[in-house]
């Protein structure tokens, strides 16, 4: 067995970035990641303006850039009856947003762990955490077959939406899913030039916007029942659901896969235990999965791995307990997205029901100062007080 100071299961870009914060701040760091990167991954790949901030202090804005991904100036909605309200990303920061691939994003992020001197294991799957009484002490992986044991004082969930070592401390069973998503990038799309276009339609939306290399992400969600009467075959259900949008019927009809499909299901949106046993803390979509169509998913990754960091940095200088640690990470959490995920939790209910959503359209194009507040209503507290109109 080997000790190290904290050990962090998934090394998407909440747990590659814990795991660099955490490494200048002098801690010896195992990260430990399901795949091989590069590997795709089902998102949006939507990187909005504030994540270039988070790009310089991890170290990786020069590799981003170099990966030459697109610009995206503005995210515009489409409902079901061709109405539509821009929302600029001037209005998150002064830096435009980003498409790129998570193959490419997260193995900058992961390659600069490893720089940063952060001990990186892949191709590992989690067996489950190593228990001491009722504390998490460390974690048991299996590699080619080998199941390996590394211990540490604490450990971070940061396996996203599948949230393996929450669930395997609290027993929890999986729910039946009520939500599937499809991703796929595709050519010769007619979306706009420099534009996320979000696309609302009977029972979900899916989100269009450009990458790197001239290729479009399109990633959408539909309920698990419409997917089953369409056999769980993605082109059919993006012809009978998301083209049912006109704006979607005329970006994508001309359109061609240059991809495999990836499908995950779900099943529900908001907020997690951020600290879910004692000496386990959750990051990132284990922590709360905020909905996509606010664009915010990546920056609610960097900030929360940020956050934890800082956390635990501060607690171990002034040498705390692991129980005061978890009682102020959940404080901290709760101070930085307790609200967004409030909005959210509203938003959603339109984003699912044709009618509110051909309403609440109307009602944002006719204002731009509400339309303003509401989008940055779904960031955190600090930017919600900048780039106002």
């Amino acid at each position: 067995m080997k000790q190290y100071d904290l050990i962090i299961a998934g090394a998407g870009p909440a747990g590659s970035s814990a795991a660099i914060h955490l490494a200048a701040g002098g801690l010896n760091v195992l990260l430990v990641e399901q795949k091989k990167f590069p590997r795709p991954k089902l998102c949006g790949e939507f990187i909005s303006p504030e994540c270039q901030d988070h790009f310089q202090k991890l170290g990786v804005a020069r590799a981003i850039a170099c990966a030459e991904p697109a610009s995206i100036t503005e995210t515009v909605f489409y409902s079901t009856r061709g109405h539509h309200v821009t929302v600029p990303s001037s209005w998150f920061g002064p830096s435009v947003a980003l498409g790129l691939s998570r193959a490419v994003m997260d193995e900058l992020l992961l390659r600069r762990a490893a720089e940063s001197g952060v001990t990186v294991i892949e191709d590992a799957n989690v067996v489950g955490p190593l228990i001491n009484t009722d504390t998490i002490c460390g974690i048991k992986i299996r590699v080619d077959s080998t199941e390996q044991e590394y211990r540490s004082p604490l450990t971070i969930d940061a396996t996203g939406r599948a949230r393996i070592l929450a669930r395997k401390v609290n027993q929890a069973h999986k729910q039946k899913p009520k939500l599937v998503a499809f991703k796929a990038h595709f050519q010769n799309t007619r979306v706009a030039p420099s534009a996320c276009e979000i696309y609302f339609y009977p029972g979900g939306y899916g989100g269009l916007s450009s990458i790197e290399g001239g290729s479009s992400n399109l990633c959408f969600i539909v309920g698990a029942e419409q997917v089953k009467r369409c056999h769980s075959d993605p082109e059919r259900v993006m012809r009978e659901f998301v083209m049912k949008n006109p704006r979607a019927h005329h970006t994508l009809d001309p359109a061609h896969t240059s991809s495999e499909w990836l499908s995950a299901s779900w099943e529900h949106f908001g907020r997690q235990s951020p600290a879910p046993a004692k000496g386990l803390l959750a990051i990132g979509d284990a922590a709360a999965f905020i909905d996509p169509f606010t664009g915010s998913g990546m920056l609610m990754a960097f900030e929360s791995g940020e956050l934890a960091a800082e956390t635990i940095l501060s607690h171990r200088r002034n040498e705390s307990t692991e129980a005061t640690l978890a009682a102020d990470y959940i404080e901290r959490y709760r101070n930085n997205f307790g609200s967004r995920l409030r909005t959210c939790s509203l938003l959603r209910r339109a984003a699912f029901n044709s009618r509110l959503t051909e309403l609440g359209v109307t009602l944002f194009a006719a204002s731009e100062r509400f339309r303003n507040r509401v989008a940055r209503a779904t960031r955190s507290p600090a930017n919600a007080n900048h780039h106002s109109v």
